[in-house]
């Protein structure tokens, strides 16, 4: 009589094991990064840190603080191609009133000009040209500023996109924060 081979059975507990030696870090490290960018920037919640960072999957395999500031760029390159998104389905309404029109207008124009930026942050951050990436990222954070801003014009307006642009606003400030952290540790690393 054979016995079955415990090879099968070796191999899934093992890459079980792997699994939430990786997953474990990997919320530590983004535990104690949201911790620290919140404790240095009033504007950065630390609960919606954890948050964003948990609703992406890709956030189970970060390794470092290089790879999740990574991963916070692309979260503010899908938050703003969503609120693009949203913002086209705003303007297609009938009746929509002039006003608002117009800053729904402006605000796709500045959201656009974004996607651009985020772009190029990424490509910055990649090659570690943090201070490029920095200024890149300051233009999304004055993008969404300069949206919500739009609305506040005319008495009695309310911006269909505040929680938008505050999201926006938060997960550029993360990263931001992030890249202020790398530049620390890279300054600290040339004395």
């Amino acid at each position: 009589m054979r016995h079955p081979s415990l090879l099968p059975l070796m191999i899934i507990i093992l890459l079980c094991y792997i699994h939430s030696t990786v997953s474990g870090s990997s919320n530590h490290l983004i535990q104690q990064t949201c911790k620290n960018c919140s404790e240095t920037d009033p504007n950065i919640n630390y609960k919606f840190c954890i948050t964003s960072f948990k609703s992406d999957p890709r956030s189970h395999c970060v390794k470092n603080l290089t790879e999740l500031g990574l991963l916070s760029i692309k979260l503010i390159r899908c938050n703003v191609s969503d609120t693009r998104i949203h913002i086209k389905k705003l303007l297609k309404k009938d009746k929509l009133d002039p006003f608002i029109k117009e800053c729904l207008d402006d605000c796709l124009e500045v959201y656009s000009d974004a996607i651009t930026s985020l772009r190029e942050a990424i490509k910055d951050y990649k090659a570690k040209r943090y201070a490029d990436s920095n200024v890149k990222l300051s233009s999304v954070i004055d993008a969404c500023t300069t949206c919500e801003d739009g609305f506040t014009q005319k008495n009695g307006v309310v911006s269909p996109l505040t929680k938008r642009n505050n999201d926006t606003f938060q997960l550029s400030a993360i990263a931001l924060s992030i890249i202020n952290m790398l530049n620390e540790d890279k300054l600290k690393d040339t004395f």
